[in-house]
């Protein structure tokens, strides 16, 4: 019986993932996520005790997938200064052109649209999984030999957010690439 249990859960998390980057957080209820996966509203209600609750589940999981996905970056990322950034910004750009409907970082969106709940878990669990994509960044330029790597990965950070914003906003993926340039002067001039 636990693992059907486990199973709705799990099928709770996926349609509740995929609604909240799909629709963004108040524009999802609990009647849509739970029609997505399936069950009843009384169901959902039976795994989690709201839809905040729900939320915390899935940015769980995101946790999980972002790190499998820093992983996989890495294992293609080569350990050169401009190749490192090249390839970097290639994956971000491979990424924006091969989803379709491409809507940049789901967890920037949702901070945003949480802007004016500043103790909200979501907010929370956005910082910590920004604060670790940062700090993996700043091991890999570390690894590449450039000096104040950490204070290098915060200024791509910045680089790689604005050229998501600024991709969605104008429909352009061109702010991806002017990103990478930008970040291969910024690594040479330090």
């Amino acid at each position: 019986m636990r693992s059907k249990s486990e199973k709705v859960r799990r099928q709770l998390i996926d349609a509740a993932y995929q609604s909240f980057w799909q629709s963004g957080y108040t524009r999802t209820n609990v009647d849509a996520i739970a029609a997505r996966a399936r069950v009843t509203k009384r169901t959902l209600y039976g795994h989690f005790r709201s839809k905040d609750n729900l939320l915390e589940a899935v940015l769980s999981h995101y946790e999980e997938f972002a790190a499998q996905r820093l992983a996989h970056i890495g294992e293609r990322i080569p350990g050169g200064r401009d190749s490192l950034i090249e390839a970097f910004f290639a994956q971000l750009a491979r990424w924006a052109s091969t989803t379709p409907r491409w809507t940049g970082s789901g967890l920037s969106r949702l901070v945003m649209e949480l802007a004016d709940l500043p103790g909200h878990p979501a907010r929370v669990m956005a910082r910590r999984s920004k604060a670790t994509t940062e700090s993996w960044l700043a091991g890999r330029l570390g690894e590449a030999g450039i000096a104040r790597p950490r204070e290098r990965a915060r200024e791509l950070m910045l680089l790689m957010e604005g050229a998501m914003v600024l991709t969605l906003i104008h429909g352009n993926q061109a702010y991806i690439g002017a990103a990478a340039q930008a970040a291969k002067r910024l690594i040479k001039s330090k």
